[in-house]
């Protein structure tokens, strides 16, 4: 019944920006749950992009700072990764996860749910 579905991936240029959308069903996150984004590039392992808790709270991988924002609409229960600047290094797939303990860094042990990606190409 949980789900988090992901939305706003897509193909652009170097330099352009893309907004992702994490619609949570079955839970609700607001002040509840910590939410995340992690991304999967081709031949590398998953990393921690983005989180913020439920104090509103937020970490960012050093790799996005200054590029990506995390931000929490409660009323319609989503999680949004607005990517600024986006580089070719960016092209990956994008996950979203929802966790009840506490983040204290980008790591996914914490993750009780995940969604399924989208996926994000920048080109040069």
């Amino acid at each position: 019944q949980v789900q988090l579905v992901e939305s706003g991936g897509g193909s652009v240029q170097a330099g352009g920006s893309l907004r992702l959308s994490c619609v949570a069903s079955g839970i609700v996150i607001y002040n509840t749950y910590s939410m995340s984004w992690f991304r999967q590039a081709p031949g590398k392992e998953r990393e921690g992009v983005a989180s913020i808790d439920v104090h509103g709270s937020t970490i960012y991988a050093d790799s996005v700072k200054g590029r990506f924002t995390i931000s929490q609409d409660n009323a319609k229960n989503t999680v949004y990764l607005q990517m600024n600047s986006l580089k070719p290094e960016d092209t990956a797939m994008y996950y979203c996860a929802a966790g009840e303990a506490p983040v204290y860094g980008l790591g996914t042990d914490g993750m009780d749910y995940w969604g399924v990606g989208t996926l994000v190409t920048i080109s040069s």
